[in-house]
C-alpha cells in the first residue's frame, strides 16, 4: 500500500482533536462497553451519542446489571439516539443473552458477535479492537471515505473496503485505524467541502470525490 506508512505517521504527528465519545470508546478497554456503545452510536452523531452513552452508564456497567434495567427507563436515558426504543430493547436483550448464555462473558469473534440482532461487521470488528485488543479493521463512513478518497483501495461500500484493507493494509496498523480516521474525517477530509489546505496526508491524496 503506497505511502501508507507516511500517511500513517503523519496523521498521528497531525495530533487533531477527537470527539468525546471517540476518546470514551478508546478509553473503554471493555468489550462489553464497546459493544454497548458502538450501538448507540450507529446512526447517531458524536455529540449526541456522548451524553447518551455517559446517562446509560449511569443505569448499569455490566451484561447482568444491565438485564434488570427496565426498557422504557433505558430508551429514556439514550434518547435521542437515533432509533432509541429499538437500541434499549437490543441493548437489553443482549445483555441478557451475556448474561445467562455466556457466563457474562462477551464473545470475541466477529462470527459470534454477528449472531447478536443488530450486530454487524462495523461493530464486531470495532469490539474486537477496542474491547479485547485483537487486530481487527472497523470500517465506517469515514475509512470508507478516506482510503477511497486517497486512491488507496476502490471499493463501493464499507464490507468492501475491510475486505481490502485486510489484503492490504498492515497489520501493525489494524488496532487503530479507525480512530485515526475518524477523527481526520471528522476534523478535516469531510464529506464535503474537505479542508484539503489544512490537510496533513495532501501531498498523498488523489482526492478521488
Amino acid at each position: 500500500m503506497k505511502n501508507i506508512d507516511k500517511i500513517i505517521s503523519n496523521l498521528n504527528n497531525a495530533n487533531q482533536p477527537r470527539s468525546e465519545f471517540v476518546q470514551l470508546m478508546e478509553d473503554f478497554h471493555n468489550p462489553y462497553l464497546v459493544l454497548i456503545g458502538c450501538i448507540l452510536s450507529l446512526r447517531t452523531n458524536d455529540r449526541t451519542t456522548y451524553p447518551a452513552t455517559l446517562r446509560m452508564l449511569k443505569l448499569a456497567k455490566t451484561p447482568q446489571e444491565m438485564a434488570k434495567v427496565d426498557e422504557g427507563t433505558l430508551a429514556k436515558a439514550i434518547y435521542p439516539v437515533g432509533f432509541y426504543s429499538n437500541k434499549a430493547k437490543q441493548i437489553i436483550e443482549l445483555s441478557k443473552t451475556i448474561s445467562k448464555d455466556m457466563n457474562g462473558q462477551v464473545p470475541n469473534t466477529i462470527e459470534d458477535l454477528c449472531k447478536f440482532n443488530g450486530v454487524g461487521r462495523k461493530t464486531a470488528n470495532l469490539v474486537l479492537a477496542k474491547g479485547f485488543n485483537i487486530p481487527a479493521i472497523c470500517v465506517d463512513v469515514h475509512v470508507h471515505r478516506i482510503f477511497n478518497r486517497l486512491g488507496l483501495i476502490k471499493t463501493k461500500n464499507p464490507e468492501e473496503t475491510e475486505f481490502a484493507l485486510r489484503e492490504k493494509l498492515p497489520k501493525k496498523y489494524w488496532l487503530d485505524i479507525n480512530t485515526l480516521l475518524v477523527t481526520h474525517g471528522q476534523n478535516i477530509c469531510k464529506p464535503i467541502k474537505p479542508k484539503c489546505e489544512n490537510c496533513p496526508i495532501s501531498d498523498y491524496c488523489q482526492k478521488i470525490i
